[in-house]
């Protein structure tokens, strides 16, 4: 039997939903959402920028991992591990743009107050600034996998992460020491499917949702940071075993990136439809 054929006959489902507010901090679960043009509605309209206005990550401050943020209408609650947190509001944000660098590209973004940033600077003891994504001068993809009008949150390069569960158990049972989903920070998490038979599928449709899978998901050391403690692996797992497996000449594959093509909302439980597979 066929891989395609195989894949035909499963009953595939949406495990879980994962939002991100502010690049690199915890995320949170939910059981239902809104699929925007930019990805799941609230994922990382936020993020954290150093004195020269260039991003960070946990691929530098682990330690970020430990911030959890919860979203109240339109206040971000972020809370440290030691008790301490911090109350971030819509109008903690200056009126008009500045221009801040997330990878090689430029993007437009509201800066916080100073109360805001200490927060931030006081917590990693380095000063930085957190920055809100401006909904009127969205950020664009890479042309090279997408369409013009296609647009990003401050998420790496693409609206949505799907991840497949049982790829996951694949790569843990050849782990000595068993990883969660959280080391690799999807938006759709999914079950029922074969390991890594995401590999094989051009577009799918979640619930009445239709997405493109448009490039799978290059890994990087942030795989190897535990969400729990916020300390990074002394022996680079997972991605030292991923890397015997999963490298290709674009890198260390786990996961797939999405772009959506019609919009609305998911729910946890949603059957998840391979309408076209890849050559």
């Amino acid at each position: 039997m066929s891989t395609e054929t195989e894949n035909l006959a499963e009953t595939i489902r949406l495990k879980s939903i994962h939002v991100y507010p502010i690049k690199s901090l915890a995320g949170n679960w939910c059981e239902k959402a809104q699929v925007e043009k930019q990805g799941v509605k609230g994922d990382r309209l936020f993020m954290l920028v150093d004195e020269n206005g260039v991003f960070i990550s946990q691929r530098i401050y682990p330690q970020l991992a430990l911030l959890s943020v919860q979203t109240q209408q339109n206040k971000l609650i972020v809370k440290a591990k030691n008790g301490e947190h911090l109350t971030i509001n819509r109008n903690d944000f200056t009126p008009t743009n500045q221009v801040f660098n997330l990878w090689r590209e430029k993007v437009n973004a509201k800066l916080a107050t100073a109360e805001v940033n200490q927060f931030f600077s006081d917590y990693l003891n380095k000063k930085v600034s957190l920055v809100q994504y401006d909904q009127q001068q969205p950020r664009t993809t890479d042309p090279r996998f997408s369409n013009a009008d296609d647009i990003v949150s401050f998420a790496d390069g693409f609206p949505l992460l799907l991840l497949n569960q049982a790829s996951l158990d694949d790569l843990n049972q050849r782990l000595e020491k068993p990883v969660s989903m959280q080391n690799f920070r999807g938006n759709l998490i999914i079950e029922g499917a074969q390991a890594f038979a995401e590999d094989h599928w051009k577009k799918i449709r979640i619930g009445d949702i239709e997405f493109d899978l448009v490039k799978p998901c290059s890994r990087c050391v942030m795989t190897t940071v535990d969400p729990k403690t916020g300390i990074v692996s002394a022996t680079t797992q997972p991605l030292k075993t991923l890397a015997k497996f999963r490298k290709t000449k674009q890198g260390i594959m786990f996961g797939i990136n999405l772009i959506p093509r019609s919009l609305g909302k998911i729910k946890v439980g949603d059957k998840l439809e391979v309408t076209q597979f890849n050559n």
